[in-house]
């Protein structure tokens, strides 16, 4: 069984939690089954994480603001390039073969945003792995986490799914052609039009609730 902190953190994952949203110690224990200890401790761990804030005598999960947002983008376009570059040099043949499969599985979701956010995420860890450094594991581990503190995905965007596939296979073609350097800079291409999908959304959604004004 998960402990408390796993639990919570997978709830923002998912978007059962969003930022902004109060996190309440009574009802986080009684919807997960747990005692209010590990509840507490866990939300003290996300708070020294930077994953919740305070307002106040309330924990509320963390928004990510504009300068945030950026410092995000450049470490994890950083981080994934470099593993794209060592997935290249060290992926088996397996691994190759299930990102390649991936990519074909993520055709029949298209239209289907929360879902292929979701197996994003694990396209993206399958990479990590395929890099066969843990350390570097670990960090991104540490940079999707915060990604979890964006409520909407940028695969919601009009025409951003099939692209965004598109730009998938471009790096799976590259780590199956051992070309550390042309997968790096696909992954590192990708997560740019990723970021500039986001940032056109955010100016949208800026708009439409006022902000110009």
């Amino acid at each position: 069984m998960k402990d408390a902190y796993s639990l919570i953190l997978a709830a923002i994952d998912n978007g059962t939690y969003r930022p902004g949203d109060r996190l309440v110690e009574s009802e986080l224990a009684e919807r997960f089954g747990v005692s209010r200890t590990p509840v507490r401790e866990a939300l003290q761990r996300l708070e020294t994480q930077s994953m919740l804030k305070r307002d106040g005598r309330s924990l509320i999960i963390a928004t990510l603001d504009h300068n945030q947002l950026a410092e995000l983008y450049t470490v994890r376009a950083e981080l994934e390039a470099l593993a794209a570059r060592l997935a290249a040099n060290h992926a088996t043949p397996e691994e190759i073969r299930v990102l390649a499969s991936m990519v074909e599985e993520d055709r029949r979701i298209l239209g289907d945003p929360q879902a292929l956010s979701r197996s994003n995420r694990r396209f993206h860890h399958q990479i990590h792995l395929a890099s066969h450094n843990r350390y570097l594991v670990q960090q991104l581990d540490l940079v999707h986490r915060s990604m979890a503190l964006m409520a909407r995905t940028t695969l919601a965007a009009k025409g951003r799914d099939a692209v965004s596939l598109d730009e998938h296979q471009e790096i799976v073609d590259a780590i199956n052609a051992r070309d550390a350097k042309r997968s790096e800079e696909a992954l590192r291409k990708h997560i740019s039009m990723a970021y500039e999908t986001r940032l056109k959304e955010e100016a949208k959604r800026a708009v439409d609730i006022g902000l110009d004004e």
